[in-house]
């Protein structure tokens, strides 16, 4: 029995995204299913298999896994050979750090520059506090990259879980033309470059659901061409 994975809105739910190219890159397969998280059937559909009633959802046969980081760490089990963590024990337990780093914060971050795929790059003034989450990040990306990822150009060489974790925040920063460095932008870059990435956007910027909360100009809705 196929895995399957249920989703919210592609073009906003960063938590959605997370395990979707955690999968994709590693080759896994899987079943998805997207429900816009404002349909009037959501908490009743995502409720019966989710102990928060949020997405995404992971099923496995009579298994089923909420919660980003929690089906990331199945699928890591569950798919050794796929490599989401760093073989090295160091490298792993620096990676499982930034992961959970992400789970639990960058709170100002998260409200002020909410995921939006479709919104064409434009600047968003950012306050005190989002400035802090920001020097914050790259500060752990840099940090991973110049420590742990000299085989290849993400965190820690290859794509991996925590990179999974970190995929959103590189859509924000895209998104809201936010000002970083350049060994920000290299692993932005090599982020956005993955064919797992454009498969995401290219389905969430074609969704029919516009989330007002998620449009930081509402009540004006701006989309790519």
């Amino acid at each position: 029995m196929a895995l399957k994975l249920i989703v919210g809105n592609k073009n906003y739910s960063s938590w959605s995204m997370r395990p979707w190219i955690a999968m994709k890159v590693a080759g896994i397969l899987f079943d998805e299913t997207v429900i816009s998280l404002d349909a009037a059937d959501f908490k009743a559909r995502v409720g019966a298999v989710s102990g928060t009633g949020k997405v995404p959802v992971l099923i496995d046969g009579d298994v089923s896994v909420w919660e980003s980081l929690a089906i990331l760490e199945y699928l890591a089990e569950k798919f050794s050979k796929a490599g989401l963590w760093p073989v090295d024990a160091a490298a792993r337990a620096h990676a499982r750090a930034i992961a959970s780093e992400m789970h639990a914060g960058f709170l100002p971050l998260r409200r002020l520059l909410p995921m939006n795929m479709w919104r064409p790059v434009i600047k968003r003034e950012l306050t005190p506090e989002v400035l802090v989450n920001v020097q914050r990040i790259e500060e752990i990306w840099n940090g991973c990259r110049a420590r742990f990822g000299k085989t290849g150009p993400f965190l820690f060489g290859r794509f991996g879980a925590a990179d999974a974790m970190y995929a959103p925040v590189v859509a924000r920063l895209h998104t809201y033309a936010v000002d970083v460095g350049a060994g920000t932008r290299d692993y932005m870059d090599a982020v956005m470059a993955l064919p797992a990435w454009r498969e995401w956007h290219a389905a969430g910027i074609k969704e029919p659901w516009v989330l007002a909360e998620d449009e930081v100009d509402w009540p004006a809705v701006h989309k790519q061409k």
